[in-house]
């Protein structure tokens, strides 16, 4: 749990890397082409383990069950209907805003949207309680990661951020840092605490924030 302080570097070194596979396949392909093997190469990198979270959270919190029935279809490893329908969405809305992107702006974007995930994942695991009675693997990092763990992990983001990204990078860090503890905030009401699953969700769903800030600030001539 306390690794978890870390996590926006770990993001920073999978940014890195996506941003090696964009250099390698610039002179082949055209961006629209380089982002599917983004997003491919992202999913291999990560295992697919965040939009299995993304697809159990959904498949649970839209099912209009109680806590312990959200919480038992989390744990099921079949996907519904809701789950699909996540995965399918948000993986064509953060191609649809990579491509939107100014291709002199790619490769800092690419290094720092991984990290924008992460930070969602220990806001997620701090600023809540463990949601099951059971042990699972959310639990190790939830129960050891608090307040602290929080501030210096927010501190690192958003220095990295700033380093990238100017002034502006600190807004947008604001942002996705603030968005997440609001999106947690609502799951807590439907099953009092955070799971997994519900981390890797937060990340998922926090890179597409990240996305869309780029987007919007670069619309409003911010950046």
């Amino acid at each position: 749990g306390k690794g978890l302080v870390f996590a926006p570097l770990v993001g920073l070194i999978i940014g890195i890397i996506l941003t090696g596979v964009y250099y390698g396949l610039e002179p082949f392909f055209s961006s629209q082409v380089i982002f599917v093997f983004i997003i491919i190469a992202y999913i291999i990198l990560t295992g697919g383990i965040h939009l299995d979270g993304l697809a159990d959270t959904f498949d649970g919190l839209f099912s209009g069950k109680s806590k312990e029935k959200i919480l038992e279809i989390m744990r099921d490893s079949r996907i519904g209907t809701n789950g699909v329908l996540a995965i399918v969405c948000l993986l064509l809305l953060n191609y649809k805003l990579f491509v939107s992107l100014d291709v002199q702006d790619v490769k800092v974007i690419l290094i720092l949207f991984p990290a924008s995930g992460r930070i969602a994942s220990l806001i997620g695991a701090g600023a809540s309680g463990y949601a099951r009675e059971t042990w699972g693997l959310g639990k190790s990092f939830i129960d050891f990661c608090g307040l602290k763990e929080i501030i210096a992990g927010s501190i690192i983001y958003m220095l990295i951020f700033y380093i990238a990204l100017g002034v502006e990078g600190l807004i947008i860090a604001a942002v996705t840092i603030v968005f997440p503890y609001i999106i947690l905030k609502l799951i807590i009401r439907k099953i009092q605490g955070a799971t997994g699953d519900v981390l890797g969700a937060l990340c998922e769903i926090n890179q597409t924030c990240f996305l869309t800030c780029i987007v919007l600030f670069k619309g409003a001539n911010f950046m």
